[in-house]
């Protein structure tokens, strides 16, 4: 790949340049005869650069999963374009249960107690709770331990069983439309009509690194924004451009948000 070294710079620039060298490492396995090879569990970010990386190698496909439809961490594989097979993508769903009149447990409890295993984050893709419980999303090769030394979550004891992906229940996400008018397509001025926050105190989450574009840092208030994009804002969720409805008269350009709460 002769390109090689120039992509990692490129996704170095945003933080990416060790998931980039993954990648390629994957890829060059595959090129080397592998009939596949399949990442960690990562942010969608990753799907940026393994389309990225795929158009640097001939003959090579994608596909990917987080274990079901909207699933936010996925797992990607590079699969050579001739192998007929089944491709194993080793991801394992576990259902987590305990006492609901003990405590309220969060997502953050669930990961911060899987991880203090001693598991590293890349192992588990989402986490999906519910009432008394939650569905753990990992790695196939990890399961069985999990089952075995998952005990407690805060002090409080759970239980852990395997679960089919098909029945997983994933989460029911609220819908927040936006019909708006700006000024111009800036992402400060989309982020605030779509956050329901001021222009200012989306400047200021811009520049403390709190924004993505496309799982992307965000470059800068200034940056373009599109119909289609995604922007998230750390703590406040996830928005999409739906579409750009048309321009008024006074040249406003109007645009249909939707949020994801």
């Amino acid at each position: 790949m002769k390109d090689k070294e120039k992509l990692i710079r490129y996704f170095e620039a945003s933080g990416n340049g060790e998931e980039a060298r993954r990648m390629i490492d994957l890829a060059e396995q595959v090129q080397a005869g592998r009939p596949y090879r399949v990442t960690d569990f990562m942010s969608p970010a990753g799907l940026v650069i393994a389309d990225a990386v795929k158009a640097n190698f001939g003959g090579i496909n994608i596909i990917s999963s987080g274990g079901y439809e909207g699933a936010e961490r996925l797992r990607v594989a590079f699969v050579d374009s001739h192998f007929q097979g089944t491709v194993d993508l080793q991801i394992a769903v576990l259902k987590v249960s305990w006492d609901p009149r003990f405590r309220l447990l969060t997502h953050r409890d669930v990961l911060g107690s899987l991880m203090g295993l001693g598991i590293d984050r890349t192992h588990f893709g989402d986490i999906i709770v519910t009432s008394g419980g939650a569905q753990v999303i990992v790695d196939a090769t990890i399961a069985d331990f999990v089952i075995q030394n998952f005990t407690k979550i805060a002090m409080v004891t759970v239980t852990v069983s395997r679960m089919e992906l098909s029945e997983l229940q994933p989460k029911e996400e609220k819908i927040k439309e936006v019909r708006t008018t700006v000024a111009s397509m800036r992402l400060d001025s989309i982020a605030s009509s779509g956050f329901s926050t001021s222009r200012t105190k989306v400047v200021e989450a811009i520049k403390a690194g709190l924004v993505q574009v496309n799982w992307q840092p965000a470059k800068g208030p200034a940056q373009e924004v599109k119909e289609g994009d995604i922007i998230s804002l750390r703590g406040r969720g996830r928005m999409q451009i739906e579409s750009i409805t048309g321009t008024s008269k006074k040249g406003r350009i109007g645009v249909h948000l939707k949020r994801f709460m």
